[in-house]
């Protein structure tokens, strides 16, 4: 790969006084038994040091080191030298200040000079020294010295042996050269090299299943176009023909909104803490093919015929996207903003011309896919109140009009006001709520020590008459948007209040968004429940979802400690993914963190995600907090995270998420 560019980079100032460098004893142990001899120098120091100064020399010979004289030191040389024979160690003025003592002091003793090497090179110096005097042979080593100041700096140094008469070793002569620019340059190679190997190469994530634009990407080019100079949004809805749904399975509410069982969509939109991102493989958001994240799987039920429904579902999309494509001008985006949904970006075009290019489009769809299509068109002016995700909001509430009316297009010509949108939005919620099209599905958590499956999470679906259940994530992150959240968490609670009381012994995660943690009347529907059905409270663990904001830090503090003196257990989830992971390990009670899935997927082949997940484990540990491994889908990561210390994981291999049934979980 291409290296960037070396930058420029400023040079601080050094500190007026640091603490004396420490002294190391392996160092200046060897120092003091230099004078006995070189077998038992080579004696004292192990039988690995010799094998280290090879490598390291061998190493050196090929560095640029050959620039090191090979005559004696001269006046203005940094050298030293040391004499077995009176036990003395002589350097140059020039040596002293590098290491910033005065210049006067040449004589020192053995056990000041060791404290001069940096502490990470104290192997390599003295397997150079063992070397030399074993083989009697010039050795060429390169090492960091400490300043008096505390700084340090690269060196190469050539150790040459001085032998007595007889042949005997009786000292050792140094010459140092100051090689920190060198040093430096390399090391910023390889971090550079190192870091482009490990950084995502590109932000702009696509759908698995269509190849188009995931609904969080596609909502910031939205956001981008916003910016400019207005434009409009059309969102499709592409539905088998033989699946569409009557008019039977929408409901209209009191303010004209429609509310269709079809509603829902998964998306890679993972702010709502409501929809668990759990599961090798298997996260919640993964359920349909719109997880974007290139990770998740789809989460299919259980039969050939629901398999089939989704294959043909997603190859309907797949279609569609195609058609799309071959239509669109290159400079208008595409994007997957749900199971069914395709977005069009018409950033830049004027009305008439959006809305005759939206009529073009859905005709092309309804001709060539044998499909029911509904579209919905909202317009936006540059810098408009509505954001990306209101807009998209607005024109999923225009085809859901289309299909409600029967006509293939709904325009709106301005984006509904905030207020509106919400009160809309609300409506929606409290409908698909009192018409049952939320259920729960749960998957299996297993213990590490005992191997045996301790507790369940409970994952979130809706019922979608024409394509069956489907992740919430889409309707949950409107829902956290326009404050609507709270109502569906509190449906979440107290269903699994009712599972828990039916099943005594059974331990259950809940997952509560961030903005419900922060609600102050979420703590006393959690007590009223636990009194009504008279729950062991230990059953029962809440999950704060770590990638949605909590709205209300006191408040969600006061939620996490009353809880826990209720006896509940209180979890981290997709920790590392989202916002401020370690203040939260801090500011809660934590008693489990679920380390997010995108670090353990590809653990085995992957060392920095090794590196990763191990210093995760070590925090935890440290703070007194168990964890939980994510999208865990073979057995050698299973292995890996064994050795690393995870206490849970939880995933496709340990078991997929299925439909909560009575008796069907099993207590542990």
């Amino acid at each position: 790969m291409t290296v960037p560019k070396k930058r420029r980079r400023a040079t601080p100032a050094k500190p007026a006084t640091l603490p004396e460098p420490r002294q190391p004893a392996d160092l200046a142990d060897l120092a003091g038994v230099a004078g006995v001899g070189s077998a038992d120098l080579a004696g004292v120091a192990g039988t690995g040091a010799a094998d280290l100064a090879a490598a390291d020399s061998a190493d050196l010979a090929g560095a640029g080191s050959a620039d090191i004289a090979e005559a004696d030191p001269g006046e203005r040389d940094a050298w030293f030298t040391y004499a077995a024979t009176d036990d003395t160690i002589v350097w140059s003025a020039e040596l002293s200040a590098m290491l910033g003592r005065p210049p006067a002091e040449k004589t020192m003793t053995r056990q000041l000079l060791a404290r001069y090497v940096h502490r990470d090179d104290h192997a390599k110096a003295l397997g150079a020294i063992t070397d030399v005097w074993t083989s009697q042979d010039a050795v060429r080593t390169t090492v960091r010295l400490m300043r008096a100041d505390g700084g340090w700096f690269d060196v190469d140094c050539r150790l040459d042996p001085v032998k007595s008469p007889d042949g005997t070793v009786r000292g050792i002569r140094g010459t140092v050269f100051d090689v920190s620019d060198r040093e430096r340059a390399r090391r910023e190679h390889t971090r550079l090299t190192r870091r482009g190997e490990t950084v995502q190469v590109s932000l702009v994530e696509s759908d698995p299943a269509t190849g188009l634009l995931t609904r969080e990407r596609f909502a910031d080019e939205v956001d981008r176009a916003l910016r400019g100079a207005g434009g409009a949004l059309l969102v499709v809805r592409v539905q088998s023909s033989s699946g569409a749904a009557s008019s039977s399975e929408a409901a209209v509410s009191s303010s004209g909104a429609v509310v269709s069982s079809s509603e829902v969509g998964a998306s890679d939109v993972a702010s709502s803490g409501a929809v668990a991102s759990s599961g090798a493989v298997a996260s919640d958001a993964a359920v349909s093919d719109a997880a974007s994240s290139g990770i998740a799987e789809v989460s299919r039920p259980s039969g050939v015929a629901d398999m089939s429904r989704l294959e043909r579902n997603a190859a309907l999309l797949r279609r569609a996207a195609r058609l799309l494509e071959g239509k669109v001008s290159p400079e208008h985006l595409l994007g997957r903003v749900g199971p069914n949904e395709i977005a069009v970006l018409l950033a830049g075009a004027g009305w008439p011309a959006a809305k005759e290019y939206a009529q073009v489009l859905m005709e092309v769809l309804e001709e060539q896919t044998e499909a029911r299509c509904w579209g919905g068109l909202v317009r936006f002016e540059r810098d408009a109140e509505a954001g990306s995700h209101g807009l998209l909001i607005d024109a999923e509430q225009a085809w859901r009009q289309s299909r409600e009316t029967g006509r293939p297009l709904t325009r709106i010509a301005h984006p509904v006001p905030v207020r509106d949108r919400q009160g809309s939005y609300r409506t929606r919620v409290a409908d698909a709520l009192g018409t049952d099209r939320f259920t729960l599905w749960s998957q299996p958590i297993l213990e590490l020590q005992t191997n045996r499956v301790t507790r369940h999470e409970l994952l979130l679906r809706v019922l979608d008459e024409s394509d069956g259940p489907q992740s919430p994530t889409q309707v949950l992150d409107a829902a956290e948007r326009l404050d609507a959240v709270y109502d569906i968490d509190l449906w979440v609670v107290e269903r699994a209040m009712r599972l828990a009381a039916e099943q005594p012994g059974l331990c259950l995660q809940i997952n509560l968004s961030g903005r419900s943690v922060g609600d102050p009347r979420l703590t006393a529907e959690v007590e009223k429940l636990l009194q009504r059905y008279q729950v062991n409270p230990e059953q029962l663990t809440f999950e704060i979802t770590e990638t949605a904001l909590i709205g209300n830090l006191s408040e969600a503090r006061r939620f996490a400690d009353r809880i826990r003196d209720l006896g509940c257990g209180l979890a981290l989830d997709d920790f590392g993914s989202g916002y401020a992971s370690f203040r939260y390990l801090r500011l809660f009670p934590i008693d489990l963190v679920k380390i997010d899935g995108e670090y353990v997927v590809d653990l085995v082949a992957n060392p920095q995600d090794q590196v990763l997940v191990r210093a995760l484990v070590q925090v935890c540990q440290a703070y007194g907090i168990h964890t939980v491994a994510e999208f865990v889908q073979d057995e050698p990561t299973l292995r890996m995270l064994r050795e690393l210390g995870v206490d849970y994981v939880q995933g496709y291999l340990i078991g997929r998420p299925s439909p909560v049934l009575p008796d069907r979980l099993q207590s542990p």
